[in-house]
């Protein structure tokens, strides 16, 4: 929550109705690397997103949506001379090139049916069935990191906490406001109110200094809250963040804000939707190409606000499930299997396309109708959170991960 948000609120409602909001600092880092969870919600055309263009079956199956050969008409961006990029992801082929980025292709969760909300469920619990577990597999992993438990060591940006970060380890939120900002001489007065009632006071406080946090103007000696008589100086260091920027860049800004700091947390997760594209999706243009454009916006900009902390950052981006690999009557593409991800940042050994191809013949699609699965999301996870947060193998098997021994590991993802 935001400053102005609180203080919005704290206005209008009785003081008890405040006691409601959980609203905390991060704790100290445990080290340097930072991790990034884009949540994808609505399922992402994968085929669409990083077109196989050297399959031969492909183009018959899309059709006029059909993304070519790097240099032709309609044509993706390059990667490796079999698999592209969407022409909207001109930022991502950048980090391609400079190989901090990996494309992990024919790649799905356990879950193999097709309704968004359990396939969101098991992308987030960890298990391999919806309703499974009532806690998130990043919240799991940062349970057993190692060393001291931190006071918070991942911050979740939007409206509600997601499922993946609930749990026993303590965790952060923050969401962009639609309230207006308070004038200083109003923050002063209610700081002034409030200063009386030490747990308000608290609250206050620590929702100032994570805005500021957010805003990236945070300060490492606010980690540990800011006590009542010091809230009217923090309030003046805290501005809106990104006030005048569209509510997806606000928040990326934000999470960059949160990550920067050497106090902060290390994980960050937010999402995006607006995925689900069964009607008049769109090739090289339209629908779905415009949410791809703002996608690669948003993480050109979190690389921008992240600044030298991008170099040991890794940013995964995920969906529930793919789409049907030929086009539907409606011009889009319906509810399907295997999909892409996508693994960037500085800390990643990039610059490769990691995908055991099952191939888009009739006789190698699932059920007839979908990429078939080659790659369990869970090991390239699993993969991720030993290499790039230190979380032991053997929480990952047991706790974060449980019964997932046939999902191994995928090793050598980050750098060093």
């Amino acid at each position: 929550m935001q400053r102005r948000e609180f203080l919005n609120l704290a206005t209008l409602a009785a003081g008890g109705a405040l006691l409601t909001s959980r609203l905390a600092l991060a704790g100290t880092a445990a080290g340097p690397s930072r991790f990034v969870l884009v949540i994808m919600r609505g399922a992402l055309d994968g085929l669409a997103a990083a077109p196989p263009y050297g399959d031969s079956d492909y183009a018959a199956l899309r059709r006029e949506f059909a993304l070519h050969a790097p240099g032709s008409p309609n044509g993706a961006l390059p990667l490796n001379g079999f698999f592209g990029l969407h022409p909207s992801l001109g930022f991502m082929q950048q980090c391609y090139a400079a190989r901090e980025l990996i494309v992990l292709h024919a790649l799905a969760s356990p879950y193999r049916e097709r309704s968004h909300f359990d396939g969101q469920d098991v992308l987030e619990n960890g298990s391999a069935h919806p309703h499974g577990l009532q806690t998130g597999w990043l919240n799991r992993a940062l349970a057993a990191l190692p060393g001291p438990a931190q006071r918070e060591a991942g911050v979740a940006l939007g409206q509600n906490v997601p499922l993946v970060m609930r749990g026993s380890a303590a965790v952060t939120s923050w969401s962009p406001s639609k309230l207006s900002a308070l004038d200083e001489d109003t923050l002063a007065r209610i700081t002034d109110l409030y200063a009386g009632d030490k747990l308000l006071a608290t609250r206050l406080a620590d929702a100032v200094a994570a805005d500021a946090m957010a805003a990236g103007e945070g300060d490492d000696n606010m980690a540990g809250g800011t006590s009542g008589a010091d809230a009217a100086t923090a309030g003046k260091l805290a501005r809106p963040a990104a006030a005048n920027g569209a509510r997806y860049a606000e928040v990326v800004r934000a999470a960059a804000g949160f990550l920067r700091q050497e106090s902060g947390p290390r994980v960050a997760v937010f999402d995006t939707t607006g995925w689900d594209t069964h009607a008049n999706e769109g090739g090289a243009e339209g629908q779905l190409a415009g949410r791809l454009a703002a996608l690669d916006k948003g993480l050109a900009t979190l690389r921008q606000e992240l600044g030298p902390v991008w170099s040991d950052t890794a940013v995964l981006l995920v969906t529930e499930f793919g789409r049907t690999a030929a086009i539907n009557g409606t011009r889009g593409t319906d509810h399907g299997t295997a999909t892409v991800a996508f693994l960037a940042g500085g800390a990643v050994a990039g610059g490769r396309v990691i995908a055991d191809w099952p191939g888009l013949g009739a006789h190698a699609l699932y059920q007839g109708r979908d990429l078939a699965p080659t790659l369990d999301l869970r090991a390239v996870l699993k993969g991720v959170l030993a290499e790039h947060l230190s979380v032991p193998d053997r929480a990952l098997e047991r706790a974060v991960f449980p019964d997932s021994a046939a999902a191994k590991p995928l090793r050598g993802l980050m750098r060093g």
